[in-house]
């Protein structure tokens, strides 16, 4: 019988190695596994972490393993590509960090043993990602095992699957079971022990076949609901010979029907079903992707306490683990590989090998429903014939290697509704920043509205939307300020209009999680993408993640939001309190503000601001409070500043009545005297995009310059940096000083 040795303790490492050791050195650094070598300076900002090649190093005894035929080196995560050494011979080569594979090193042992695995995560074209807006952290940051099987088992050697495949489809009440288990070396006289069991272990049905495939019907099966019942069975395979079993496999799977219509949204089981949820990545602040069982937990927790029906597990293949916590909590999941941001011509043959190890290693968790092609691809261009050719091989794929489930893409905001690329999938969804990157948060809904219509029949949904928030704060919340209260505004806004419009099919926050991404300079703290409802180290849940749980949790509970916000200079100050209560109301220092009601749930209370204040929040036996403080001047420890800016907004002249680089380009723009100075900007700036009507790989139409309009002139400047585009401090200034000249429309 297979037996699984764990392989995670004491690994020589180092990254100033120059080629595989055949020793280990006393200068290198030992590891546990699971290890990463970026989970500091690939958080810390100034995209310079190290890329390249490191190499674990370790000495097993084979003395020290399970008696067997056959041994496997099982690896669970290698970030990006990896080459397996035993005993100095080259076994393997892995490209793609995010899935498990093996190698048969059976031949290679001898009494002593020098495992060295050579990691490399540097950049290159032909292994996805390359360019994206996370962290592509190095290293061996899941398990590593040895398998010891019998000379006649189940696979361990295609694309990192289980060796066994569970298609249960619906038939009324009940469901049809295909098993079907892949055998290596299966002799005469072998056979299959297939057996079904329900949730409480019960036996369900069985049957013994020298067949590798078999068909069951459970009667009145017990259906899996989402999170309203996520039931699970297990099939179970056993290879015999004569009366002994020699292997075994298993795998849950659950009973469920579903559809995704254009007009009613996601459907299980015959029920309209809202998908309502979240995007994850899956690091964590000083880890990197190096976390363990009880950090898949938690995240698993918090997604359930603010309510979510479903996660984007993005962008890449997760682990196994947290895939089997969504078939047990009842998410409905979208899996895809990291196929992200640039196409490459050069890596066509890796986005197919990711799509077969992410089906095959996938196939049987419940939880998954859709497969992701691809997430805003288009950057560049999404006419490319290459890249749209890329993409029908990949549907096609998935199709062949899976017809139970739909395929998706997550679309650029900036790619147009006609474009070919969209009608590629099944099923579509579009990364929307209205609100954040430019335009304005009431740009949303009618932009859905409009896709819908000229749409009807592909159903369409919100792969990301978001904004970020740190530790700043304000009464008057403002696009692009990094505050608290800006993203609790933005949040109820979307949630508003995301939420009344039935046909989205699926809508995915981003993120639920602050994540690493070392390229980033962005709120103050460099090094981080900021969007997540919960910061990243899981300790602090910010103001928005309680609106989500106001509309999606049944558990019932009152959020006082602001309470990071004490010191407040407006003698009446606005305080809103989250709830799934029908009323609340609102204490100041003992004295009642008056009980509300609020249909969306976002409860809003003008408060007297004397002294010190202490409020407190009541709904039935609920509560939560914090506190108020009347100050003169603003606390300056909530204002925005931001690490390496050339220029600060509260460092720029604002004369009352006239225009700043504080302002709206399109409010500018509505002038003479602003637009002629933008004219000549815009030439400026276009000259470093290489003198084409494009900025950043945008085309610079009619949607994407009423986009901009919404930016303010310092904020799309700083952003505009990233593509080349980088005014000194000099030129702000002496742009601040042409704009304090323009005078502001009457209002």
């Amino acid at each position: 019988m297979r037996e699984i040795f764990n392989l995670n303790y004491k690994w020589a490492f180092s990254k100033e190695a120059s080629e595989v050791p055949t020793e280990i050195s006393s200068k290198w650094n030992f590891v546990n596994l699971p290890h990463s070598w970026n989970a500091i300076d690939g958080q810390d900002g100034g995209s310079d972490y190290y890329r390249g090649t490191a190499y674990y190093a370790k000495m097993v005894d084979k003395m020290d393993l399970p008696t067997a035929d056959r041994y496997y080196l099982e690896i669970r995560g290698a970030n990006s590509s990896a080459d397996v050494y035993v005993n100095g011979k080259h076994l393997a080569h892995h490209d793609g960090g995010y899935s498990t594979w093996r190698v048969d090193i059976t031949d290679s042992l001898e009494r002593d043993n020098l495992f060295v695995i050579a990691v490399d995560n540097a950049a290159n074209d032909r292994v996805y990602p390359q360019v994206a807006d996370f962290t592509f952290y190095g290293g061996l940051y899941r398990d590593v095992n040895i398998i010891a099987v019998s000379e006649s088992h189940f696979d361990l050697d295609y694309y990192g699957g289980p060796g066994i495949k569970v298609t249960p489809v619906m038939d009324g009440e009940n469901a049809n079971v295909e098993v079907e288990v892949y055998v290596t070396n299966y002799q005469e006289g072998q056979q299959i022990r297939y057996t079904l069991t329900d949730a409480q272990g019960n036996e369900v049905a069985s049957t013994t076949t020298a067949d590798t495939k078999v068909n069951f019907v459970i009667e009145n099966a017990h259906k899996w609901h989402g999170r309203k019942d996520p039931y699970l069975y297990t099939a179970h395979a056993e290879l015999v010979a004569g009366e002994n079993a020699i292997d075994a496999v298993s795998a849950r799977f659950g009973c469920r029907s579903y559809r995704i219509d254009p007009e009613r949204g996601f459907i299980l089981n015959g029920e309209e079903y809202p998908l309502r949820g979240v995007s994850r990545h899956q690091d964590r602040w000083g880890l990197g992707n190096a976390i363990l069982p009880e950090h898949h937990r938690e995240d698993m927790d918090l997604i359930c306490e603010v309510g979510a029906t479903t996660i984007r597990l993005a962008h890449y293949q997760h682990d196994q683990y947290f895939y089997d916590l969504c078939d047990e909590r009842g998410m409905v999941v979208w899996a895809e590989i990291p196929y992200i941001s640039q196409h490459m011509a050069t890596g066509r043959e890796n986005t197919i090998t990711q799509m077969k190890e992410l089906i095959t290693q996938n196939y049987n968790h419940p939880s998954i429903v859709v497969w992701g092609l691809s997430n805003e691809i288009t950057m560049k261009d999404d006419k490319d014939p290459d890249l749209i050719e890329n993409h029908k091989i990949l549907n096609n794929l998935c199709h062949e290697w899976d017809k139970t489930r739909l395929t998706t893409i997550a679309v650029l905001s900036m790619c147009p509704m006609d474009s070919p690329y969209v009608q590629i999938p099944d099923v579509v969804s579009y990364n929307h920043y209205f609100g954040w990157y430019g335009g304005d948060t009431s740009m949303n809904g009618p932009w859905f509205d409009k896709f819908h219509a000229l749409h009807p029949n592909i159903p369409i949904g919100c792969s990301e939307y978001g904004c970020e928030a740190l530790n700043w704060h304000t009464s008057d919340p403002t696009q692009g300020d990094y505050t608290e209260e800006y993203q609790a505004y933005y949040h109820e806004e979307l949630i508003k209009q995301l939420f009344s419009r039935k046909f989205i099919w699926a809508t995915h926050v981003w993120n639920m999680f602050d994540f690493g991404a070392d390229a980033r300079a962005e709120g103050g703290e460099n090094g981080q993408n900021h969007k997540g409802l919960v910061t990243f180290d899981r300790k602090y849940k910010k103001d928005s993640f309680y609106a989500y749980k106001a509309w999606l949790s049944d558990e019932p509970f009152v959020h006082l939001c602001g309470k990071r916000y004490v010191d407040r200079v407006e003698d009446v100050t606005k305080v809103t309190v989250y709830s799934n209560q029908p009323t609340v109301e609102l204490f100041a220092n003992g004295v009642s503000l008056g009980v509300k009601e609020a249909a969306d749930h976002f409860f809003k209370f003008d408060v007297p601001n004397v002294g010190k204040t202490h409020l407190v929040a009541v709904s039935g036996e609920l509560k939560d409070e914090g506190d108020l403080n009347k100050v003169e001047v603003f606390n300056d420890a909530y204002r925005l500043k931001e690490k390496g800016a050339v220029l600060n907004w509260f460092d720029i002249t604002t004369p009352e009545g006239y225009f700043s680089l504080n302002d709206k380009i399109g409010d500018i723009m509505a002038t003479v005297k602003g637009k002629m100075l933008f004219m000549k900007l815009a030439a400026k700036a276009l000259t470093s995009f290489g003198g084409e009507k494009k900025g950043a790989g945008f085309e610079l139409n009619a949607d994407m310059m009423k986009m901009m309009g919404s930016f303010t002139v310092l904020r799309l400047l700083s952003m505009a940096g990233v593509s080349g585009f980088k005014p000194s401090k000099e030129e702000l200034l002496e742009l601040n000083a042409q704009l304090n000249k323009i005078k502001k429309p009457n209002k």
